[in-house]
């Protein structure tokens, strides 16, 4: 399983509505200001995954296990 990371501002609604559909689990860690929500998506399938988040040009970072809630408080830091 792989977990992709996706800050909410980075989508729009269609977007994240795509995404929704290739994914086995979406999950929205919400965090208070000045962290910014983020898109959980776990997919089994990488290789399309990604195809789809890089020609919409879309932000994300990947891991092979899924993160720590702190670990995805300092990724909400990065820009």
């Amino acid at each position: 399983m792989w977990y992709f990371i996706i800050k909410q501002d980075d989508l729009n609604p269609a977007q994240f509505e795509q995404l929704q559909k290739k994914a086995a689990l979406t999950e929205i860690e919400v965090f208070n200001d000045p962290y910014p929500n983020l898109y959980i998506f776990s997919v089994e399938g990488y290789s399309a995954f990604v195809d789809t988040l890089d020609l919409a040009g879309i932000t994300y970072s990947v891991a092979s296990e899924r993160p720590e809630r702190e670990e995805l408080r300092i990724e909400g830091l990065r820009d």
